[in-house]
């Protein structure tokens, strides 16, 4: 019937507008929902997460490692700072990634950007199943036996009570990050502020011996140094070991209170202060023992205790055991927000 009823028409108009709104609430459904991540952590916390993630149990071991492969003091203490040089380079680049790109993750949201969905997916699965777990797990083995050693005076500790205590340890952790993000930062603030004191009086003591003239060990400090291409590559293997972590803040962006500001100025204090504190330990080191005895050490910070701060020196592998899980908790940190 010709005209069609004003009625039926103005019917048939808002039926179909129903179903288009049903359509797009059926379509944003599906859709994946993006999590908004509280900004809770300023410029103190910034820092103690690169402190704490970089300094664990590799100051208080890879000395001798580095020793080992260069053979003399002065060129020792070289290699340690460059390795600083280049952390510091590394962090200031992911510096001006993270200003750029301010989306937390670590290296996932560059190379999602850079390089598309596939090399991005393929670092997250990699970092989340085999680098993140495999670090955790030798963090928190290290912390286990630092802490189980003095009550196995003579003998080394049973593996069942190490693999315990470590496996307590990633429960804890674990749950402490699980519960709060602010308790989590806490918590590394405070273990941060722990494994200071040890590297002060560490660095202190050290200094207070050389003032007073033990200067033997930096007497031709460069005789019998060792030139090799290889031996250079392992000393620094072993030294930008101990740096690892520089990267970490990097994986919380989006919870720095203005991260354009907070992210590059963490990184630029940070990384310097963890390389000076790493120059002054070594330097602390040499003073009281000489390169062969350094070498002949298990525990390079623990001699050093039993040497200078003896009848108090068993704060040192309880100190040693803070920094490692302080370093155990800012892993679990930054794992989390990886994308």
């Amino acid at each position: 019937m010709w005209p069609p009823r004003i009625g039926s028409g103005w019917k048939m108009e808002e039926t179909s507008l129903r179903k288009r709104r049903e359509d797009e609430k059926s379509i944003q459904s599906i859709e994946p929902k993006t999590t908004n991540l509280q900004k809770e952590l300023g410029l103190f916390s910034g820092i103690c997460i690169i402190v704490g993630t970089i300094i664990g149990s590799g100051i208080f071991i890879s000395p001798k490692s580095v020793l080992s492969n260069m053979e003399a003091v002065g060129p020792c203490l070289i290699i340690w700072a460059a390795c600083g040089i280049l952390a510091t380079l590394g962090a200031l680049c992911f510096a001006e990634l993270g200003t750029m790109i301010t989306k937390s993750g670590g290296e996932y949201p560059y190379l999602m950007e850079a390089f598309g969905p596939i090399p991005a997916f393929l670092f997250s699965w990699t970092s989340l199943f085999v680098i993140k777990p495999s670090s955790f797990a030798i963090i928190c083995l290290s912390f286990s036996e630092y802490v189980s050693a003095p009550f196995y005076s003579g003998c080394n500790p049973p593996q069942v009570v190490i693999k315990l205590l470590a496996a307590a340890a990633i429960l804890l952790i674990t749950t402490v990050n699980a519960l709060s993000v602010r308790l989590g930062s806490y918590v590394q603030n405070v273990f941060t502020a722990a494994k200071m004191v040890i590297v002060v009086v560490i660095i202190i003591s050290g200094l207070v011996l050389l003032a007073q003239g033990n200067t033997r060990n930096f007497e031709n400090s460069f005789e019998g140094t060792k030139l090799s291409l290889g031996a250079i590559g392992l000393a620094f293997y072993n030294g930008l070991w101990a740096y690892d972590g520089w990267n970490q803040l990097n994986y919380i962006t989006e919870e720095l209170r203005n991260p354009f500001r907070n992210l590059p100025l963490a990184i630029i204090i940070g990384i310097p202060l963890v390389t000076g504190c790493y120059i002054l330990m070594n330097v602390s080191y040499f003073t009281v023992m000489t390169a062969t005895e350094l070498l002949q050490s298990q525990a390079v910070a623990v001699t050093f205790g039993d040497r200078v701060l003896y009848p108090a020196s068993w704060v040192v592998p309880l100190f040693v055991a803070f920094s490692t899980i302080g370093a155990a908790n800012g892993t679990c940190f930054t794992a989390g927000r990886v994308s």
